[in-house]
């Protein structure tokens, strides 16, 4: 009977020990991971990403300032848009029910990862 009373006594001390033991461990692994990071975040390349919509050239200027194309994507993609009547008898002034508005033009959108 005394023994089953002091089992979760025992339970309880080892269970102190052993988090107190991990808990200097990991101290230690902490400090040397932050030099670790602090060695490879000198070295990191410097990335951006950078759309263009609609437009004819715009990525020549961050190539002549040294940047390298990682990749490149493309989508299509609506410039602008026009309302148009629903009906002939539809007069959008009056009646803002009956304007539609569609897709006037339709460009390419494009996307680059550049690496300096």
């Amino acid at each position: 009977m005394k023994i089953m009373k002091q089992f979760p006594k025992i339970i309880l001390i080892a269970i102190f020990l052993t988090s107190c033991r991990t808990s200097i461990n990991e101290e230690n692994t902490i400090k040397n991971l932050e030099e670790n990071i602090s060695e490879i975040s000198n070295s990191e390349k410097k990335r951006i990403e950078i759309k263009f919509s609609c437009v004819e050239d715009g990525i020549s200027k961050y190539l002549e300032d040294g940047w390298n194309i990682l990749k490149e994507d493309s989508q299509e993609k609506i410039c602008s848009w026009k309302s148009v009547p629903a009906t002939k008898d539809c007069n959008m002034e009056k009646d803002k029910g009956c304007k539609i508005t569609k897709p006037d033009k339709i460009g390419e959108e494009k996307i680059y990862l550049l690496e300096k």
